[in-house]
């Protein structure tokens, strides 16, 4: 299968290194000094205390690759929209495109029925940029729950979990989501295909919705918002606003809110991604991941009290330190 993955960050190049290993066509979408490192010495990856080097193809014009199997998106969250023109000549009649992303995903309305099937999430989608340049029917959910940090271009270290389930928006288990689940075990990747991939997406959104922005605001590490009471709450309270909504649209949660809290407890010196975007001066996943929360709190008729007042102190602090989305 011709696989092409966008975004050579942490997570991207990472799924590169692994598929590429396992033998499958990979395509790495790269620019600057990643591709000019990468093409020098290839894409080095440390994944479950084993260090390798691969040579997946590169290439930084879409145009010149051609429609491929699968496209994965592994962009943050704000460049996404920006990229759809550049992925068209990427996608042929049957070209599926996953969403290896944090947030909600653009395509979460779609095949999901009820009232708000087939809506577009304007927090992650603005003007519907992404469901009518790609389309909701090439989609396939896709968490990846471990964490990945790049050390220098073309040198990732991935760390915590492989689990990485895959799922079709409908909930079937077509045969196109099967041979990419298939594709990632072979490259050492935990993915079960689920039934209801919007379940797992809520399992991770939760934490990342509550601890992402009380981190960036307070610059303390996982562990550290644990251990801080006012921190703690402040986190929990985001957490119980997200879940009546999540509920309210048929989520299923498979763990409670304290274990949810409980579970960073031993990341004492882990920082988050919003807190490292913070730090190093990049845009920051502020809509995917938490404005995306009262936006379908309106919908479904649920207050959001806490994390307005999060989102607006989060919002303002990007723009003191020049770099709102």
């Amino acid at each position: 299968m011709r696989i092409c993955i966008v975004g050579a960050g942490a997570m991207g190049g990472s799924l590169a290194a692994l598929l590429a290993r396992a033998g499958e066509e990979v395509t790495l979408l790269a620019r600057g000094a990643t591709q000019a490192a990468i093409r020098a010495d290839g894409l080095t990856l440390t994944f479950k205390d084993e260090t390798f080097t691969t040579r997946p193809a590169i290439a930084d014009d879409p145009a010149t690759i051609g429609p491929q199997d699968y496209v994965i998106v592994a962009l943050k969250a704000p460049a996404a929209p920006g990229i759809v023109p550049a992925l068209r000549p990427l996608l042929g009649p049957h070209t599926a495109v996953v969403t290896a992303m944090n947030g909600l995903p653009w395509w979460y309305f779609h095949k999901l029925t009820g009232p708000f099937e087939d809506r577009v999430v304007e927090s992650v989608d603005p003007g519907g940029v992404q469901w009518t340049g790609i389309g909701p029917t090439r989609a396939i959910g896709c968490v990846m729950w471990g964490g990945a940090s790049v050390a220098s271009p073309g040198v990732i270290h991935y760390s915590g979990r492989d689990l990485t389930p895959l799922g079709e928006p409908d909930g079937s288990a077509s045969p196109r989501v099967a041979a990419l689940a298939a594709a990632f075990a072979r490259a050492g990747l935990t993915s079960p295909v689920l039934p209801n991939i919007r379940d797992e997406i809520w399992m991770k959104l939760w934490g990342n919705l509550s601890f992402n922005p009380v981190s960036a605001l307070t610059g303390a590490t996982l562990g550290g918002i644990h251990a801080d009471a006012d921190q703690a709450m402040v986190v929990r309270r985001m957490m119980e606003e997200a879940q009546a909504i999540a509920e309210k649209l048929g989520v299923t949660f498979t763990m409670t809110l304290q274990d949810r809290v409980d579970a960073v407890k031993p990341l004492t010196r882990h920082k988050t991604s919003m807190l490292q975007d913070f730090e190093t001066g990049r845009v920051p996943e502020i809509d995917a991941l938490v404005a995306v929360v009262p936006e379908l709190g309106r919908m479904v008729g649920v207050a959001t009290p806490t994390i307005d007042v999060v989102l607006n102190l989060l919002r303002g602090r990007a723009r003191v330190l020049g770099i709102a989305s």
